[in-house]
């Protein structure tokens, strides 16, 4: 079989990483990586691209984009979409773009192997050993791809309880002092009246709070999604909070091989400003991991911010558990 031109297009270092380790050890393949979606258009216009490896939530140019592209200019390149976001309706669309194949992050070798091959691309001569790749990854990187695998799995299963489509952010990722999570808080709230709701989580010495931050004007919507006309707005804020917080730790659990307990769900605060929240509960907020995810419904003006707060004892445990994925 003759060398194939390989792009690997993601936005993550981690990402790519572990593709590369995924892929057959015999398999002759020359491999380019891009970080963005313009760039892998611009590679392939040039020619000589024979298989594209694409992620989707990208900044900028996202892999639907690229996809619809790649079709309206009829680019003469094959497409595998390999994402984090797992929602039935992302895999119906992607294929429908042109997309030979989805495949959920991490990519599994065996899958992976098994659908480079469905399409002919290796054959039963390559033998399936994945190869080495020796890039050292940062922490933020390594942690914030985590985050984007369990925020996919999360998605997913909103989706199915909601019966819509969530569009998907690129998770925020930062170590915040008290003060600028004041000011990350402020900003996610944009001057709106809210509500939050926070679950305390702990586990294999790893500990802190989510906060799934509500728009007070959205919440009737979210109810009537949910398909309880007669649910009490508290209720059904604790029971979607619950769900979607659930989901992501327990996607960031599977991952670095911890097991959290979880606090039950609490209200901070009913139709409060963000600045009420943070007098309540500045006491409890001091230097912390900080992940942000902003989720949004499509078709609904509906938006709602979800927030991990990993305590700075937690730091130095979840950098031992993610060496594996550094190194």
């Amino acid at each position: 079989m003759s060398a194939i031109s390989l792009l690997i297009c993601d936005d993550s270092n981690l990402a790519r990483k572990q593709l590369l380790r995924a892929l057959p050890a015999g398999w002759p393949v020359a491999v380019t990586q891009v970080e963005t979606g313009a760039e892998a258009l611009e590679l392939i216009r040039a020619g000589g691209v024979d298989l594209l490896v694409l992620d989707l939530t990208m900044p900028g140019m996202d892999g639907y984009q690229v996809l619809a592209a790649l079709r309206r200019e009829q680019l003469p390149c094959k497409a595998i979409v390999v994402s984090a976001d797992v929602q039935d309706e992302a895999v119906r669309r992607v294929l429908e773009l042109g997309a030979l194949a989805f495949i959920r992050k991490p990519a599994d070798p065996v899958h992976l192997y098994q659908t480079l091959a469905s399409l002919g691309l290796v054959n039963d001569q390559i033998a399936l050993v994945t190869r080495g790749s020796g890039e050292t990854i940062g922490f933020r990187d390594a942690f914030r791809e985590v985050v984007n695998i369990a925020m996919g799995r999360a998605a997913a299963l909103l989706a199915r309880v909601l019966g819509v489509f969530i569009q998907l952010p690129i998770p925020n990722v930062n170590i915040l002092e008290v003060g600028e999570l004041h000011m990350a808080l402020a900003d996610a709230a944009r001057g709106d009246k809210l509500t939050a709701v926070c679950q305390g989580y702990i586990g294999g010495g790893i500990a802190g709070e989510a906060l799934l931050l509500f728009h007070d004007s959205e919440v009737s919507e979210m109810a009537r999604l949910m398909r309880r006309q007669d649910y009490r707005e508290m209720e059904m804020l604790l029971d979607l909070s619950s769900l979607l917080i659930s989901a992501c730790l327990s996607g960031i659990a599977d991952q670095i091989g911890v097991t959290f307990s979880q606090g039950h769900p609490q209200v901070l605060g009913q139709h409060a400003s963000i600045d009420e929240l943070i007098r309540l509960n500045q006491p409890r907020w001091k230097r912390t991991l900080a992940v942000e995810i902003s989720y949004s419904l499509e078709g609904h003006d509906i938006h709602f911010d979800l927030l991990l707060l990993f305590t700075e004892d937690s730091l130095d445990l979840l950098s031992r558990k993610l060496a594996y994925l550094m190194n």
